[in-house]
């Protein structure tokens, strides 16, 4: 559990759904940890689903509000409580190399239960999906494959998914050290290289990215492994690169694919 709560949550009005700014002690990250959530005015009867959705490199928790305007419109239509943490940078693993900077278990271990005890939501992993941009879409990768019991949904838009290819960019070096003294965290961390742990039909998956990004070929290769593995997934590829114009059509997209997996769980109850 969180240490508690260090700052009071401020609360304003969002159109129809609340915006919490929560200010958290963590034994995980520094402290504070700043999260912004959005809560549906409107609880369904069988309570709320859970998005958790990750900003990329250089980012923060306000990315998504501050660029998604109507986000809290799509909460409250959906019924999904949406909670953005702030990803420092982290690529969103415990960092071998930086032990104050563990954020898979702050995610896991923190982050999701505190949700789960303070807001009206489902407590099935089938009703909570994890989604992101970039090192983001890394991230909600990464922590899916590694922690089914907590997610079943999962995506990544223009997702970093294999850091191999990129040794001296976005700080990776800084998390997990040198490629050139420690090339087997490098390749076990890449995302792309985690597929052999994935069970079949263990993930809802949704991919795409622009065809114009950097990362257009890794995705690419995730979806074949995935193939080859077996795994059902859903992958797209549309024009677009490595901006939040792409983001802001792709969240659509990833929202909606969500949605249809919360309602079949719902319905096989």
């Amino acid at each position: 559990m969180l240490a508690g709560i260090i700052a009071a949550i401020c609360c304003v009005s969002a159109r129809s759904a609340r915006i919490d700014t929560l200010s958290l002690a963590s034994a995980f990250i520094p402290s504070p940890a700043q999260v912004t959530v959005i809560v549906p005015e409107t609880v369904p009867a069988d309570s709320l689903s859970t998005v958790f959705l990750l900003n990329g490199y250089g980012g923060n928790h306000l990315d998504w509000i501050s660029h998604r305007t109507d986000l809290p419109e799509l909460a409250e239509q959906y019924g999904m409580l949406m909670v953005m943490p702030d990803g420092r940078d982290s690529w969103y693993f415990d960092s071998p190399v930086d032990s104050t900077l563990q954020m898979e278990s702050y995610i896991t271990r923190e982050l999701a239960p505190y949700i789960n005890s303070n807001y009206p939501v489902s407590q099935r992993p089938e009703r909570r999906a994890i989604t992101g941009l970039s090192m983001g879409g890394h991230g909600a990768m990464y922590l899916a494959v590694r922690h089914p019991e907590i997610f079943r949904n999962a995506g990544t838009m223009s997702g970093g998914v294999d850091m191999e290819p990129f040794p001296g960019r976005w700080k990776i070096a800084e998390r997990i050290g040198p490629q050139d003294r420690y090339p087997e965290r490098w390749h076990d961390m890449s995302v792309i290289n985690l597929v052999e742990e994935l069970q079949p039909r263990t993930l809802n998956i949704t991919i795409d990215c622009g065809k114009d990004d950097f990362f257009a070929d890794a995705n690419r290769r995730l979806h074949e492994k995935l193939t080859g593995s077996g795994v059902d997934h859903d992958y797209t590829v549309r024009p677009g690169a490595h901006t939040w114009s792409y983001w802001n059509n792709s969240i659509l997209y990833h929202l909606l694919f969500f949605n249809e997996a919360f309602k079949k769980y719902s319905q096989e109850q």
